[in-house]
């Protein structure tokens, strides 16, 4: 009883990044979300059509690495209830069938189109990904990191739900045309070279914008960490994973004179002030951490609704070199979670607060 107990308590963690993903999936299937109309299709003639011949090697790539991660995070959510061969193809069944009930809700969107190829390729790629789970699960390696991360953070509920949000932030931070730890889209016209600048190139709530986005994931490390002067080294990692992946993701998608716009002058400036300011900070309370983290939070809420305007996600597009529809879909999503990552910090610091008051 304990063992189960306690497995079911490991995969708490699981289960946010579970449902977090497949709310990604959902909102990169039907994004926009608009125009919603009765286009005369029917879906068995979808299901049952020859593969259409202008489907390319690029989107069944897409397709198949989009649900290679859900099938591991299906994979191991499940283990705790079912294993073996059966966990493979429970894995399989409910990726598929979420697969198929998007492509259904696609024929209602005159901007999507409904195929069968996106199936197969979904569900091809949510079989890697338990096939992955299959073999790497069982090994000790694996149970040693779980073993080393229980022991790294606090214990507890609201814990694993904090670190579901540190990565969901870690998400949206990789986006390379959002400046490091911004919020606001940066533009072909603004910065382009030999281009006049704006009248005002320097923006100070941007800024304060940055150093308040670190202030958050900083003081959100010292309300998890076991250890809260570990939170210093902690915080540095994140920030070094996080620049890499950003110099990686521009690198690869963006045009060669903006692989550096992410890293611009409001950019630096607002770590400097948000390390300090975290630094000044390290010593206080944990009731009181816990308010200044609350605070904090709403001030870069205030900031990036109702004073800056991070732009809309086409406003980056042009920084871009690639011209295929999912990097509108994911600059949407990117700009989606800064904005929710403030409230579901909120909702966390509530639940850390009342389990301290039980």
């Amino acid at each position: 009883m304990t063992n189960l107990s306690t497995s079911s308590h490991r995969s708490l963690l699981r289960r946010y990044l579970l449902a977090g993903y497949v709310l990604m999936v959902v909102y990169a299937s039907l994004s926009p979300f608009i125009g919603w109309q009765e286009q005369g299709l029917d879906y068995l003639d979808v299901l049952s059509s020859p593969f259409r011949q202008t489907y390319t090697a690029f989107d069944a790539t897409i397709n198949f690495l989009a649900y290679l991660p859900l099938g591991m995070l299906l994979a191991l959510t499940l283990r705790t209830r079912v294993t073996g061969w059966r966990n493979l193809l429970v894995t399989v069944i409910v990726a598929m069938s979420l697969s198929l009930v998007l492509e259904y809700l696609q024929m209602y969107l005159p901007s999507r189109i409904s195929s069968n190829a996106d199936v197969l390729t979904n569900t091809l790629g949510a079989f890697v990904g338990g096939v992955l789970v299959f073999a790497i699960a069982p090994a000790q390696w694996f149970a040693t990191a779980t073993q080393w991360r229980i022991s790294l953070f606090q214990r507890g509920q609201g814990v694993d739900y904090g670190l579901a949000l540190l990565m969901l932030w870690m998400f949206a931070q990789i986006n390379p045309t959002l400046p490091m730890l911004g919020n606001v889209f940066l533009t072909e016209a603004a910065h382009r070279i030999f281009v006049a600048m704006p009248e005002e190139p320097f923006n100070l709530w941007e800024a304060a914008t940055v150093a308040l986005n670190l202030l958050m994931i900083g003081l959100l490390l010292q309300t998890l960490l076991r250890v809260r002067r570990d939170a210093a080294i902690a915080l540095m990692i994140v920030l070094c994973v996080v620049a890499l992946a950003k110099f990686i993701a521009a690198a690869v998608l963006l045009k060669s004179w903006a692989l550096m716009l992410w890293l611009n002058s409001e950019a630096m400036l607002g770590i400097v002030a948000g390390t300090l300011a975290l630094w000044a900070m390290h010593a206080l309370p944990r009731v009181t951490l816990l308010w200044g983290t609350a605070l904090t939070a709403l001030i870069y809420l205030t900031l990036a609704l109702w004073v800056l305007d991070g732009g809309a996600p086409s406003a980056a597009m042009r920084l871009y070199h690639w011209r295929y529809g999912h990097l509108l879909n994911y600059n949407g999503m990117s700009q989606s979670v800064s904005c929710m990552f403030p409230l579901l910090l909120m909702v966390y610091l509530w639940r850390t607060s009342r389990r301290r008051v039980e």
